[in-house]
């Protein structure tokens, strides 16, 4: 079995990720995701990701909604939205290829999201 990238994505990188097939109301088709899940866990090749949606002015006041704008780093071509309610596990070959990465502090926005949705203390 052949995966779709030579590379194992990284806590912190945005991929292309192909989300389909999908259900209902689920994230669909091919976009930028962010690897979100610890380097050092899982034996298995998934990693957890939140994935990337077009950013509406209506999003702001969401909490798991975390607004990025592109730039050089993260390899984005619009502003985005990063949707932690949508987390899912994927393996390596749904990952079509790198785009970029997060920054530290973005990366922290994103799990302060994470852990918001999760009620987490």
């Amino acid at each position: 079995m052949s995966r779709a990238s030579p590379a194992t994505p990284r806590r912190g990188e945005i991929w292309l990720v192909n989300f389909s097939p999908t259900v209902g109301a689920e994230i669909q088709k091919t976009r930028p995701a962010v690897v979100v899940s610890s380097d050092a866990v899982g034996r298995l090749p998934i990693k957890l990701i939140a994935p990337f949606t077009d950013w509406k002015e209506y999003f702001a006041p969401n909490m798991w909604h975390v607004r990025i704008v592109p730039d050089a780093t993260n390899g984005l071509t619009k502003e985005s939205a990063v949707d932690t309610l949508q987390l899912r596990g994927m393996d390596r070959q749904r990952f079509v290829r790198k785009l970029g990465q997060v920054s530290p502090s973005m990366m922290e926005e994103i799990v302060l999201a994470i852990a918001a949705i999760i009620e987490y203390p």
